[in-house]
């Protein structure tokens, strides 16, 4: 007689799905172009994605003339395309008008969603028109396109070279990153907001541990329950700054709650011009949305757990100068932190709901005050923007908006502004400012030498009120608190960890796969290798087998973009290649232009060019005629660019590592100043002075002339590194640059290869 359980194993092991997969891959699974059959996508797979939506913003104009320059006339998929214009809002010159009217009249030509100045933050149109769906993938030529995975769609950034091809094809290209599970447990206290949970998990899990990799978000009910969208709207939108791609969370009850609100409110409402999308949220549509919709499968495997106890936290401030530094405002509170400047604007946290948790500081303020709001202290300014018209509109209905301007704030238009460094209001030198934005680098809102902070609304509100960093006292410390409860893995200690019957069944189907797996492996010897020499990347005729050059080397860790090209030039589209190539590194370091010579290999550290998606990062570095960058790793988005844009890259962290040694050894015990950083900046991580060295403090360089040398050899994907005249010599093994990557950069780029193609089929 058949063994019960026997037969329940083999039974699930004939019904279960082949490969189980995560909702990232499950969505990305439905974009997916040209799968050969019962193909099932999974994390490192390369893909051709059609998106769902793709967004532009004042970056559309330069789109359009990739777009028109590889031979292309008519947008592909008009439905798939929005445009925005919402960075540069308060620039009135004619330039800027001027390009502001050649996207207008492109959109309406080409028949596409176009919302104009003034309208609102291109992230949250998405979001409250419903191109941000649910189930769905969506793209944007911005870095925080993560933002939609606060709504279960999964939101990650492209460059304009992609968005140029979307518009042309309705595809591009995207590599599946690694996956992983951030556990969510425990109940948001009072007085802790998402972006207390977004900052605080940038701050304690800041060793790159998702660097590159998709997020979801899960957890029991209740612990997701506490969480309303706009919370998880700031915690997907700064999954960017904790080096993610992307930052999903679940089509779950309080979704779906949102969604029945909006499609109720889109049924009692006529539809204005301004929100002619509104009507996207029908009852019936959300009906066959949640018959349907996609969650990942059990049992499936992610690169990486990692779990954070809500319960346990309490509000927390980022920076100065870096999102990797997170700390209990509490303890900022005790330092009585003097601020100049404070700022409730961005996609992350200018939302009815944020505006009303500021306004509420000023309401109960006035309660203390005879009923009449206060003004916020003498020498601070306080801006105020909302992320679109119809937030703006919320906020003055319920009297939120009007308090804050009682209280002194200058309201500037809603868009990015001094988020992205443009407009009125940016940090002068010295000055200290906190913002609810999503980015404090060195010299994004201002100058280089000002300090930045991040907070929730309410911390914002309180410090310009009282002109310190400070809350609104709303918090109170659970009893018996002893610090934040995180870690890797789910959080679930053994002990009371409750296993279903199915949980079982799926732990064994794993163990099985596993085993079946390796034998696969030991069967056909698959793990016995050649010699490294004897794996020869072929090469393109034309394409160089060798690049060399000697090394300068910049000390630091998470150089972003912002330090890379500086944000004010960025939507100039009229900077010449000779001043891209002078204000090349400056926001890091303003002699790294005289320092560096043509051929030069510029090697810096770990997850350089995070940040933003500005493609000027590769090309400026282009433009100062340095033929590679070798780093410990990359940021994501400046590795595409840097193909898509014909620059060379090539991880090689051992050579950071010997490059340390060498030239950052121990700090010698005389009293010593640095030299280059500002000292009202000395906290500053995201471009920091070199690490102490040994040598003399006026030796002490941000871009050091090494006098080493190495030599890429393309063929054999091994480095060479001689380090100085006498000194020792040694190679290392490293990525392949295959082929198809070298076609791309051989051609000039991935717009050049693009019109290239468009020619051969015409």
């Amino acid at each position: 007689m058949e063994d019960p359980s026997s037969a329940a194993i083999l039974s699930s092991l004939k019904t279960s799905p082949p490969v189980p997969q995560t909702l990232t891959e499950k969505i990305v699974q439905q974009h997916s172009v040209g799968l050969p059959k019962d193909k099932r996508v999974k994390a490192g797979d390369y893909v051709t994605l059609s998106p769902y939506r793709c967004m532009t913003h004042d970056n559309s104009w330069p789109v359009a003339t990739k777009f028109l320059s590889i031979g292309a006339s008519e947008i592909y998929d008009k439905d798939q395309i929005v445009m925005t214009l919402d960075h540069d809002v308060q620039n009135k010159t004619e330039a800027n008008l001027k390009k502001y009217r050649q996207i207008e009249e492109f959109a309406k030509t080409q028949g596409v969603a176009f919302y104009p100045a003034g309208r609102g933050i291109g992230h949250q149109i998405m979001v409250e028109e419903g191109y941000a769906w649910p189930g769905t993938l969506a793209v944007a030529s911005d870095s925080h396109s993560n933002m939609y995975g606060g709504v279960g769609c999964l939101g990650t950034p492209v460059v304009r070279t992609d968005a140029a091809s979307i518009w042309a094809t309705s595809k591009t290209w995207w590599q599946i990153p690694p996956i992983c599970k951030v556990t969510l447990s425990g109940i948001l206290p009072r007085g802790v907001t998402g972006k207390d949970v977004i900052v605080a998990l940038c701050g304690l899990f800041s060793k790159d541990e998702v660097l590159n990799h998709a997020i979801e978000f899960t957890g029991p009910e209740e612990s997701m329950g506490s969480l309303a969208v706009d919370d998880r709207l700031a915690i997907a939108n700064m999954t960017t700054e904790w080096g993610a791609l992307s930052g999903l969370f679940p089509i779950d009850s309080t979704l779906q709650r949102w969604l029945r609100y909006k499609a109720t409110e889109a049924a009692l409402n006529n539809p204005s011009s301004n929100t002619k999308n509104l009507s996207q949220f029908t009852h019936q549509r959300l009906d066959e949305l949640f018959a349907t919709q996609l969650s990942a499968d059990r049992g499936v495997k992610y690169a990486k757990y990692l779990h954070l106890n809500l319960s346990t936290l309490s509000p927390f401030v980022s920076g100065p100068n870096s999102v990797k530094v997170a700390t209990p405002l509490s303890d900022l509170a005790a330092q009585n932190v003097e601020i100049d400047k404070a700022y409730l604007v961005s996609c992350t946290n200018s939302r009815a709901s944020d505006l009303a948790a500021a306004a509420k500081v000023f309401k109960d303020a006035a309660q203390a005050n005879g009923g009449t709001i206060p003004k916020i202290a003498d020498r601070v300014k306080f801006y105020i923007a909302a992320a679109s018209t119809p937030e703006q509109a919320a906020a003055e209905a319920s009297g939120d908006w009007q308090a804050m301007l009682e209280a002194g704030g200058q309201p500037l238009p809603a868009g990015c502004g001094p988020c992205i460094g443009l407009g009125t209001g940016l940090l002068e030198p010295g000055e200290v400012g906190i913002s609810a934005s999503n980015r404090n680098f060195k010299g994004r809102m201002g100058s280089t030498e000002a300090k930045a902070y991040l907070a929730s609304p309410e911390v914002v509100a309180a410090s310009a009120l009282h002109g310190k960093i400070i809350g609104p006292g709303w918090y109170e410390q659970p009893q018996g608190w002893s610090g934040v409860v995180r870690g890797e893995g789910d959080g679930i200690r053994e002990e009371d960890r409750m296993i279903t019957a199915e949980e079982a069944l799926d732990k064994v189907i794993g163990q099985l796969d596993n085993m079946v797996k390796d034998g696969e492996k030991d069967f056909q010897g698959s793990e016995c290798l050649a010699p490294d020499d004897d794996q020869l990347t072929e090469v393109l005729p034309g394409f160089p087998e060798r690049v060399e050059g000697e090394i300068v080397f910049c000390d630091a860790d998470n150089i972003n973009t912002d330090g890379i090209y500086p944000g004010k030039y960025t939507y100039q589209d009229d900077v010449t290649t000779e001043k891209m190539a002078e204000v090349c590194m400056s926001n890091y370091d303003n002699k790294f232009a005289t320092t560096v010579r043509e051929g030069d290999i510029l090697v810096a550290g770990f997850n350089f060019g995070c940040g933003s998606s500005r493609e000027q990062a590769a090309t400026a570095i282009l433009a100062k005629q340095i033929p590679l960058v070798v780093a410990g790793s990359f940021g994501n988005i400046f590795s595409r660019n840097s193909i898509n844009n014909a620059l060379m890259g090539v991880e090689v962290p051992k050579l950071v590592q010997r490059l340390r040694d060498t030239f950052s050894g121990a700090r010698p015990n005389a009293s010593q100043q640095d030299i280059t950083e500002p000292s009202r900046n000395s906290d500053s991580l995201d471009s920091p002075p070199p690490a102490s060295q040994a040598a003399p403090s006026e030796e002490k360089l941000l871009t050091r002339r090494t006098g080493w040398k190495l030599v890429w050899d393309v063929r054999r994907s091994r480095v060479n590194v001689q380090e100085g005249e006498n000194g020792p010599n040694w190679s290392q093994k490293v990525g392949e640059l295959p082929p198809n990557v070298q076609e791309i950069i051989a051609r000039g780029g991935l717009e050049k290869w693009v019109k290239n193609q468009i020619e051969g089929s015409t």
